[in-house]
């Protein structure tokens, strides 16, 4: 590893909604950074104005927030090497440019649109229909490489429009090491001469990343292996700027459920879960994509289950906090092959950390899904017992009421399929009598309520199956749910005592 101290940046693009894949790339960067006692940045790359999506700069912000993936510098949080937004940016990276020019390591070009369409059309109709302008075609081409240079200065000075393209060397082997892939070798002759500078004067992410990642003294950039391919490239400018590359690492693609291709944005909802960590509304289309955040999600229980999408820490514990993480992670146990989502996994996750929840912490929660829903929100030691009777089943806060709303107001009616099988013509009968032993009980307390439940059931000679089940359609409206006795004593002797006679007028 590199004796430099630890930086390292979270480089998105403001292009829309910021994918789970993205967060976990800032995860990774945040665990390193943190286990090495280094930084983490947050810089975002706008070069691509055209695709510039009005309110995803905020979102990241916002997402990362929630995360608690909290940079040390960079947007939204400044620094020494600000600004940290790549389109304020613009006047520096033309000096880099032009040094390159001057050095021969790259070249104006004045190709137009419909002149690069038109080799490519040619090259199609002759069998190649992946042209590149490269080493070998760029001879072809009005650059200044072939034009005259009076004819170069000319345009120049006419303001004719140009990029500028890089000039890589032709066929030679450009090897680095990456954290995750071992060593990586591409000859030169598979790679085309990338535009550098665009007519608008704006850089493309080629040279705006490199020159940013040495200004802002980057030592180790770790991103999405989408990246891969441009690595080398990025090597050759490095070394043509004679300064030391960073180390590399890059992630494998987070995969679809059934491991068929990546999981892309385009998947959010359409396989029945989020791909966003937040919910997102397309200013364009105004089209809404779902939240981790708002199905439910505990922002520990999401960074917890993305760190291991791609990564495990060599033994069978599964549940960690964002700091033990930082203990645990090891940039070189992430593996080099695309990781499966499985969302009932991420749910499985979710319910421990919910489980895990101090009570007070998981009433408040539920008490903010039961205002959202309208719904009164009980006494605080009523809301905790409620909790705590329904946990069990609960993967998201807002399970507790959609599996016991019986907890917080009287049932809106009753199971017409359990009521028929099971309310007979002496039921309203025995629950009276039971409603007359429950009204003697003090404290009013599940193991009371039980006990004498169950001397009721001796003395009667009526069965636990013929008299249980419609005790709990009195109580709870349904047959299915945690301990009667224990509802009732929650619910107390009033409420409990109306409910059964509120079955016995209603039947």
């Amino acid at each position: 590893m590199s004796s430099r101290p630890v930086r390292v940046r979270f480089a998105p693009s403001p292009t829309g909604a910021l994918h789970m894949g993205g967060v976990r790339t800032a995860l990774y960067n945040y665990l390193f950074a943190k286990q090495h006692g280094g930084k983490f940045l947050l810089r975002i790359e706008d070069t691509d104005q055209t695709r510039f999506v009005p309110g995803a700069e905020e979102y990241i912000l916002e997402a990362l927030a929630w995360c608690g993936i909290s940079p040390d510098e960079g947007q939204g949080v400044g620094g020494p090497h600000a600004p940290y937004r790549q389109s304020e940016r613009k006047p520096l990276y033309r000096q880099y440019a032009d040094q390159l020019i001057a050095a021969g390591n790259a070249y104006y070009a004045f190709d137009t649109p419909e002149d690069l369409e038109l080799v490519r059309e040619r090259a199609k109709a002759a069998g190649n229909p992946n042209w590149q302008y490269n080493s070998i075609t760029r001879t072809a081409m009005k650059n200044s490489l072939t034009l005259p240079a009076e004819e170069v200065d000319r345009r120049l000075a006419a303001g004719e429009p140009y990029v500028i393209r890089v000039k890589l060397p032709r066929n030679e082997e450009v090897k680095f090491q990456d954290r995750i892939r071992s060593w990586v070798s591409v000859n030169t002759l598979n790679l085309d001469d990338k535009v550098l500078l665009k007519g608008d004067g704006m850089p493309t992410y080629h040279l705006a990343n490199v020159v940013d990642d040495r200004l802002m003294d980057i030592s180790h950039v770790i991103r999405g292996e989408e990246w891969l391919p441009s690595a080398p490239l990025h090597i050759l400018l490095y070394r043509f700027f004679d300064w030391e590359a960073p180390e590399f690492a890059h992630l494998p693609l987070l995969l679809r459920p059934d491991g068929n291709g990546k999981l892309s944005k385009r998947d959010g909802d359409r396989l029945g879960f989020p791909v966003f960590p937040l919910r997102w509304v397309s200013p364009e289309t105004g089209e809404v994509s779902s939240g981790y955040r708002e199905r439910g999600f505990l922002p520990e229980a999401f960074t917890n289950m993305l760190a291991f999408l791609g990564w495990n820490p060599g033994d069978n514990r599964e549940l960690f906090s964002l700091a033990e993480l930082v203990d645990a992670f090891n940039l070189d146990k992430v593996h080099k092959a695309g990781a499966r989502f499985d969302f009932e996994k991420a749910k499985w996750f979710n319910q421990q950390f919910l489980r895990a929840l101090p009570a007070a912490e998981l009433a408040q929660k539920v008490a903010a899904d039961l205002t959202r829903r309208g719904v009164a929100v009980p006494a605080p030691h009523v809301l905790e017992g409620a909790c705590s009777l329904l946990l069990d089943r609960a993967v998201f806060p807002q399970d507790v009421y959609e599996n016991g709303p019986y907890l917080f107001h009287t049932p809106q009616g009753y199971d017409p399929e359990m009521m028929g099988k099971k309310w007979t013509d002496t039921s309203a009968e025995h629950l009276r009598a039971l409603a007359q032993r429950f009204a003697t009980v003090e404290p009013f307390a599940a193991e009371a309520l039980e006990s004498n439940f169950k001397s009721y059931l001796a003395e009667s000679g009526q069965g636990f199956g013929q008299l249980g089940p419609v005790l709990r359609l009195a109580i709870t409206g349904v047959t299915v749910g945690p301990s009667v006795f224990e509802t009732m004593g929650l619910l107390g002797k009033t409420e409990s005592l109306e409910r059964i006679e509120s079955i016995c007028r209603a039947h």
